[in-house]
């Protein structure tokens, strides 16, 4: 007696059409998405096909933030293969609504629309608020280096710039006046007038690789004046407080506003710069997060080609005003945070900092403090102090716990270890959009979004 199983007709047709609410379980994150989505305000993105659009009507708004925001989520942001995830995967089907838009749309309404993309972020942190994700008792600052959409071998110094500037010149007049020579030749053996070959192929190469080295040694050249005379303009103003301005890499220049010999430009990514790493140098961009300790929702973000972390941290702490409408109580960072101008400006805000004033070696921790703080003691030697009490280190340990699992999960889980996309507008627009989603996500996990 054969064995009896559960119907199995793959090419049985439906009687009566399904609903996309059946596809998928009960609680999934596709239809968590739909409904969070349907709730943000687009109206910018409505507002541009409303104004300039013409031709074939466009996808829905609604639909192409939903399909990237997913996208995100489960760490896929690249266009074609969200293109084909329309086809494959049960959710991106549910969420396109059996409609299949192609990469190149799915691109450019990601480019067209990158500023009303990233400007989710105060939307989707309004609804962690409300669902009370964030509390702001505990934050904590990190920043992580993220790799352009560029290679560092692709960046040349201001100093090999003008050795390769002149040896091409030289080597474009060399073949020149060997084209000339045998344009010469030509005649002489078929008659003027008569059509010749098209330019050598090394002699266009060599022209073409000239005139890029001349626009990136020049835009290096006025990146300089630039920084030379913000540099003198900064000299020049009386002694104030850190900028709430979020910094921006300045070009190494003499005092005469000139390039130094080591100032690089990259080809691919110009904006980019090179950043420092515990794994060395790679063409990138710096990335930063303020995290709040109750469910390590991002309460602040920001993304800077600048390396060095100081400059960030007052910017990154007006941010979190401006988001959340107050400043957070303590705020833990690690040592490349560290500066008097930072730790006198949290104080002002009413912030409780614990920032590192020295690295320590692994597996090691200074014996414990107690008591008053002798007298005449600085700024950094308080604070260095205040961190070998016993609640200075309690504070001081939850940094770990708090921003770091957040650049671990969207780097390593959700697999953003390169930029889509170039320029630093561009990548801060990517990095934002990330954060959203990352939030999104805890909401997801956490939070009530029907209370929220």
């Amino acid at each position: 007696m054969s064995k009896t199983y559960l119907p199995y007709e793959p090419k049985q047709r439906y009687l009566l059409p399904p609903s996309l609410d059946e596809w998928l379980p009960e609680g999934h994150l596709a239809y968590f998405v739909q409904d969070v989505v349907s709730e943000l305000d687009l109206k910018e993105i409505f507002d541009h096909y409303e104004r300039d659009h013409r031709g074939a009507p466009p996808y829905h708004p609604q639909m192409m933030v939903a399909l990237l925001v997913y996208g995100y989520c489960v760490g896929v942001p690249w266009s074609r293969k969200i293109e084909r995830k329309t086809y494959e995967d049960v959710a991106f089907r549910v969420l396109a609504a059996g409609q299949h838009p192609d990469h190149t749309r799915i691109s450019e309404f990601r480019r067209i629309h990158s500023k009303a993309l990233a400007d989710l972020f105060k939307q989707v942190l309004k609804l962690c608020m409300k669902a009370g994700l964030v509390k702001l008792g505990h934050v904590a600052l990190d920043g992580t280096k993220l790799k352009a959409n560029g290679s560092k071998h692709k960046a040349m110094s201001y100093d090999r710039m003008k050795a390769q500037e002149a040896e091409l010149s030289k080597k474009v007049e060399e073949l020149l006046a060997a084209a000339e020579a045998a344009d010469a030749e030509d005649d002489a053996k078929y008659g003027k007038g008569q059509r010749g070959d098209e330019l050598p192929t090394e002699l266009q190469r060599a022209e073409s690789r000239l005139a890029r080295i001349r626009v990136a040694k020049a835009a290096l050249e006025a990146e300089a004046k630039a920084a030379h005379e913000k540099a003198r303009r900064d000299k020049d103003d009386p002694p104030g407080g850190a900028s709430s301005e979020l910094p921006s890499h300045q070009v190494p220049h003499t005092r005469e506003g000139k390039p130094t010999d080591k100032a690089q430009r990259n080809f691919t990514d110009p904006e980019s710069r090179i950043q420092k790493t515990n794994d060395g140098f790679v063409q990138g961009y710096n990335a930063q997060a303020v995290v709040d300790e109750q469910t390590q929702v991002i309460v602040a973000q920001a993304l800077t080609n600048q390396s060095p972390d100081p400059e960030h941290l007052v910017p990154m702490i007006e941010q979190v005003k401006q988001n959340c409408g107050e400043y957070p109580t303590k705020l833990s960072a690690d040592t490349g945070y560290y500066s008097d101008t930072n730790v006198t400006h949290a104080a002002a805000y009413g912030i409780d900092p614990y920032i590192a004033t020295g690295r320590q070696k692994h597996g090691t921790s200074p014996p414990p403090i107690r008591g008053r703080p002798p007298a005449g003691l600085g700024l950094k030697e308080r604070m260095a102090r205040k961190l070998r009490t016993k609640r200075g280190r309690i504070e001081y340990a939850k940094r770990k716990k708090i921003v770091e699992p957040v650049f671990g999960q969207v780097k390593a889980i959700r697999g953003l270890r390169q930029m889509l996309r170039r320029g630093v507008d561009s990548a801060r627009a990517e990095w934002a959009f990330f954060c959203t989603t990352h939030n999104l996500l805890k909401l997801f996990r956490y939070g009530n979004f029907a209370a929220a």
